[in-house]
């Protein structure tokens, strides 16, 4: 009879059977002496990547930690669960389906509408604020579907989210259809309420994203490093709405009569600014720190996606981790030093010597944060390579790394 091939990799050390497979397979822990030869059963039908496939021969499912996901880099943990549970959440994925087709109108409207609004082409605000909620959203769902188990207050928040996103949108589209600014704008009676409502909007939508991060990140997600990336990303998002109250305290309020607020320092809304993002080259522009701290909630993933991918044979999930938390915390302060910069009135690209000394500041000590972590994995590896090896645990003192090279449990099915 034909031998069932033992995966590559696959460590019979710790190959657990369960109680259905008693009588196939010996009921009991295998040695390390074991080899393929002591199990005969036919050959698999597919492998890898596939369960036995034959109904009358048990499965053979491998666990590593939670589930057979962690054989993968880790860079998979936050990947592989999309596809499956985008459904979850259908109002979601709508609106952010219907934000990519706005994105689109609002780009021809940039190019075939020649009407100018604070400096600008009217139609750039709905534009910009419908890519950065197909970011958002888009963002969302893939946390939705790294939930192990359902979750009412989140589902429930990205109601919130969805609805207050709607409502944001439907009055900033309308204020350009009808030629007039959406933000900051008290002009008439229409307008001061639409702006009321916009802020209440926001301040909703604020409430929501925390509710969401707290729901997710009390569910169990596969990786340390993944669990600071995610943190660190929803974190740094409210951090990037809470710099944006600046904008509209009474004292940024332009010395023009029925404008509540302003996103330019020192100099009026509307001036010289950079291509396609608008900020202001003459003055402090609050909205730089509002757009980069925003959009830490995909900087930080995405990042942690980078080093699954091209650390994770170096470095283990602890110092991955850790190196997301270095990350992390210089992204804030940098957000929080941009925001610093216009608040004193200097335009992103002229800055003065103080803001260049404290960015520098910040530079070296990120540096030296991630440095130092490094240095304490190679110490530590270097520790765990020089450990004297027992009877029986010849190649078990090997550093680490995080992935998983052979499988950690495997366990018999029927």
């Amino acid at each position: 009879m034909d031998i069932a091939p033992i995966p590559a990799g696959l460590r019979t050390d710790r190959l657990a059977v369960g109680p259905q497979a008693r009588g196939a397979w010996p009921s009991r822990l295998i040695g390390e002496s074991t080899t393929a030869a002591d199990y005969r059963r036919p050959p698999l039908e597919s492998y890898p990547g596939r369960m036995w496939s034959s109904a009358q021969w048990p499965r053979l499912r491998l666990l590593v930690g939670r589930d057979r996901r962690s054989l993968d880099p880790a860079s998979t943990d936050m990947t592989d669960n999309l596809s499956r549970r985008t459904y979850r959440h259908r109002p979601l994925v709508v609106f952010v389906s219907a934000m990519a087709v706005l994105a689109v109108v609002c780009a021809v409207g940039i190019v075939a509408d020649q009407r100018i609004l604070t400096g600008v082409p009217i139609w750039l605000k709905p534009f910009k604020f419908s890519v950065s909620f197909v970011l958002y959203g888009g963002t969302l769902v893939w946390l939705l579907s790294l939930l192990r188990r359902r979750s009412r207050a989140a589902e429930w928040a990205v109601t919130v989210v969805v609805a207050t996103g709607v409502v944001e949108m439907s009055i900033i589209v309308g204020q350009v259809i009808r030629g007039t600014t959406s933000h900051y704008n008290q002009t008439s009676a229409l307008n001061t309420v639409l702006w009321q409502v916009m802020g209440a909007a926001i301040m909703v939508l604020f409430v929501a994203h925390v509710v969401i991060g707290v729901a997710v990140l009390r569910q169990p997600i596969a990786g340390r490093a993944s669990r600071y990336a995610i943190g660190s990303g929803l974190g740094l998002a409210a951090l990037g709405m809470l710099v944006a109250i600046p904008m509209t305290l009474p004292g940024q309020a332009p010395a023009i009569e029925g404008i509540a607020g302003a996103h330019s320092v020192g100099v009026p809304d509307g001036g010289p600014g950079l291509p396609l993002l608008g900020w202001s080259t003459t003055g402090g522009d609050l909205r730089i720190g509002h757009f980069v701290g925003l959009h830490g909630m995909q900087v930080l993933p995405f990042v942690a996606l980078l080093l699954g991918r091209f650390a994770g044979g170096r470095l283990d999930e602890r110092t991955r981790a850790r190196l997301l938390l270095v990350v992390g915390v210089g992204y804030g302060a940098a957000t929080v030093l941009l925001t610093w910069q216009a608040l004193r009135g200097q335009p992103l690209l002229r800055p003065d010597t103080l803001t260049l000394v404290a960015a520098a500041t910040l530079a070296v000590a990120t540096v030296a944060a991630a440095t130092a972590v490094l240095t304490r994995h190679r110490s530590s590896a270097r520790t765990v390579g020089h450990r004297p090896e027992g009877p029986g645990e010849q190649g078990r003192a090997a550093p680490r790394d995080g992935r998983i090279v052979g499988d950690e449990r495997a366990e018999v099915i029927a």
